[in-house]
């Protein structure tokens, strides 16, 4: 049976994927997937030295964001994964990042009602008088409600993907995600 190997970015991207995958009802353990953090985009070289092509039993996918995208092509070219989009190699790539693709796909009201059940919507509109971020967009706003704070990416990450409508999640999950079966 071929293992899976699915590298991320960071912690919180791992908890997305897991939480997309569990509402999809993908056994990962069954399925022989793992997903991995590789604690920043940068890491990417060493993770292809040890996860990377092994044969016809083991496939590797990814995701990254859109920044980190060339760096990730680089990599992956040199390791001997081919060339051309990364989507064509298993790498899903997101528009900014994974917490800008689910604020989209979730819109600012649903997003914010999920803040507001963690109890921190008063703390998200606090940072959104701050002279920095005043004249940004509600989703800026949000994108850094996200990730200033320490362990924020991880906590939401899992709570945005939950609250998804049932079939609505953003395209580079959701193709990552359906990989996994086939």
């Amino acid at each position: 049976m071929r293992v899976t190997t699915v590298l991320v970015e960071g912690e919180s991207d791992m908890l997305a994927v897991e939480a997309l995958a569990l509402r999809c009802d993908h056994d990962l353990a069954s399925e022989r997937v793992q997903i991995v953090p590789m604690g920043g985009a940068t890491s990417i070289v060493h993770y292809l030295e040890r996860y990377g092509p092994k044969g016809a039993d083991h496939r590797l996918l990814g995701l990254c964001d859109a920044a980190e995208s060339r760096g990730i092509a680089k990599a992956l070219l040199r390791a001997g994964m081919g060339s051309g989009p990364l989507e064509e190699r298993g790498f899903e790539v997101c528009d900014s990042d994974l917490e800008d693709e689910l604020i989209r796909c979730l819109g600012i009201d649903s997003v914010l009602e999920v803040i507001e059940a963690q109890r921190e919507l008063a703390s998200f509109k606090l940072l959104q008088r701050q002279p920095s971020l005043r004249d940004r967009s509600v989703e800026a706003q949000l994108r850094r409600f996200f990730a200033g704070r320490s362990g924020n990416k991880i906590r939401y990450a899992p709570l945005l993907v939950s609250a998804l409508p049932a079939g609505k999640a953003p395209p580079p999950l959701t193709h990552l995600v359906a990989s996994f079966g086939m």
